[in-house]
């Protein structure tokens, strides 16, 4: 008698509610399939990836802050499962999901397409093809629409040495070299020295493409820090790190990113954080 096949462990990841609860209905109705989990943004959806391993994921493609497309280049096409791109109407996107052979719902969709699209994921599952796809739907999406992927200024640009602050009537300049570390408020990002704090309208992912690698780490989606402030990474209950920089400050850390700041830290300085309970 032939093993059973096990059931795929499916992740959804749409910032709309609606579509989330429609694509969940359907999942948990669907033989042989178990919900992993679901995420709202980008953000969330790399560290469900981590966390959870999916067989597959249902990915919504035009999300604020971190779109779909961003979500497969910060977890890497090697890493990343196989995948069912959720669009609303994109003649550039859709063209090239159908160019690449990669499968995708079209908002909004029927019963009858989702079983299409998740037939599909299951022999794309068997046949581990998913990699090859994600390398091959990047390629088309930047060939034919950049503007798609909200990509930053070209890397031929020289990282940031200042940052200009508008007050009123006035811009203050605050050198790169002062800070120890940026946190975002909303749209703004929040720019911290020694002695103050400057509050700019620049997202996390701009600030993060301009300012060196060698000198600074984005440790979470809402935090970067200067590699040489930081004193101690911290483990406290409930899986949740932080850092603690050398003026005492804690950052929180995404789980996702530990094991990529020690690797930064070249040391392992990992401590439980008895101070906050742990």
């Amino acid at each position: 008698m032939a093993s059973e096949t096990p059931a795929i462990r499916a992740l959804i990841v749409d910032d709309e509610p609606l579509a989330r609860e429609r694509l969940h209905e359907l999942l948990t109705d669907a033989p042989a399939v178990t919900v992993a989990g679901t995420a709202e943004d980008g953000f969330e959806a790399v560290d469900a990836i981590h966390e959870q391993a999916p067989d597959l994921v249902f990915l919504d493609v035009q999300m604020p802050g971190m779109n779909g497309i961003d979500v497969i280049e910060e977890i890497g096409t090697a890493d990343m499962p196989v995948t069912v791109f959720v669009t609303a109407y994109d003649q550039y996107a859709i063209k090239a999901f159908d160019l690449a052979a990669v499968d995708y719902l079209l908002k909004p969709f029927d019963d009858e397409r989702f079983e299409e699209a998740l037939r599909r994921a299951r022999e794309q599952i068997a046949n581990r093809e998913g990699e090859a796809i994600s390398d091959r739907l990047l390629r088309l999406l930047q060939e034919r629409d950049p503007s798609l992927l909200e990509k930053e200024s070209a890397r031929d640009e020289p990282y940031l040495e200042r940052i200009a602050v508008q007050g009123r009537g006035k811009a203050r300049i605050v050198p790169v070299d002062d800070l120890t570390h940026i946190t975002a408020d909303g749209s703004y990002a929040e720019l911290h020295t020694g002695d103050d704090t400057y509050v700019i309208r620049e997202r996390m992912k701009t600030l993060a493409a301009r300012l060196d690698p060698d000198t600074f780490v984005r440790v979470h989606r809402s935090a970067i820090v200067r590699l040489d402030e930081i004193e101690l990474i911290l483990r406290g209950g409930g899986g949740n790190y932080a850092v603690r920089l050398q003026d005492g400050t804690r950052v929180s850390v995404s789980r996702s990113r530990v094991d990529e700041l020690q690797d930064r830290l070249g040391v392992d300085v990992l401590q439980r954080d008895d101070a906050n309970g742990a």
